[in-house]
């Protein structure tokens, strides 16, 4: 994990999972100026790693807390072990996905509110993923909203599944999402050997969620499934969803 010229600081974390029966680690990056004094919005990342890394999460949330243009913010990844697990824990469908959501709401929530000064409201706490990692964010908030009260989606994965749980959403409780998507994300390679179109799914996805209450940003950029164009976006989805 590189952890060169940041102000803030990166931990270290391992929480020993009962709902997916094995230590999850954690990168739990606070800002400069940490105190547990004050208390901290809280932005949540599957595909930790890609975020720390290839995102470079922490630098811009830094940059962007210098410039006063979002909220103090604690970063938290949580890394996949293997492409094969992911797709277990964060496809619609997988194996480990209900219990790997029951673990971002009953075992990560107050793992992180006993460890450091959050905001307990769901308004400060946000998910953010790509590709199957928003889908599984996505579907985390629609279930616990009361917990979880914002989006950040990157490409998301789309299937029935998925928009049948935007279309039965009835609670009252309202989400900000914020939703891209690629133009040239008409043929993605898919982890389990498919080629499959995002984006005609997203944009069904897109006109399901217009018809919710919610605070919802979309947008479809000239790019693909990658992180060359993800990354560039991160800051803008930062600003909108947790504006100073």
């Amino acid at each position: 994990m590189t952890r060169r010229n940041l102000k803030g600081t990166v931990h270290d974390h391992v929480i020993k999972s009962r709902e997916l029966q094995e230590d999850i680690p954690l990168l739990v990056y606070t800002p400069p100026e940490f105190t547990p004094l004050n208390t901290y919005d809280v932005l949540i990342c599957q595909d930790g790693n890609d975020y720390f890394q290839l995102g470079r999460i922490p630098r811009q949330v830094e940059s962007l807390i210098e410039e006063a243009d979002i909220r103090e913010t604690i970063v938290v990844g949580i890394p996949y072990p293997s492409v094969d697990e992911r797709r277990r824990r964060y496809h619609p469908q997988g194996e480990k996905t209900d219990a790997y959501i029951r673990f971002l709401a009953h075992e990560l929530l107050p793992f992180l509110d006993q460890h450091y000064p959050t905001h307990q409201l769901a308004s400060a706490r946000t998910l953010a993923g790509d590709s199957l990692a928003a889908t599984v964010s996505l579907m985390t908030a629609l279930l616990y909203p009361s917990l979880f009260g914002q989006v950040m989606m990157h490409s998301p994965y789309v299937d029935e599944r998925v928009l049948a749980a935007v279309e039965n959403y009835n609670k009252p409780t309202e989400l900000a999402i914020y939703h891209v998507i690629g133009l040239e994300e008409t043929a993605v390679k898919t982890t389990d050997g498919q080629t499959l179109d995002f984006l005609e799914p997203n944009r069904r996805l897109h006109q399901a969620l217009q018809e919710k209450r919610f605070s919802y940003f979309y947008e479809e950029f000239d790019g693909d499934h990658t992180w060359k164009y993800w990354q560039k976006d991160l800051p803008r989805g930062l600003m909108t969803l947790l504006p100073y």
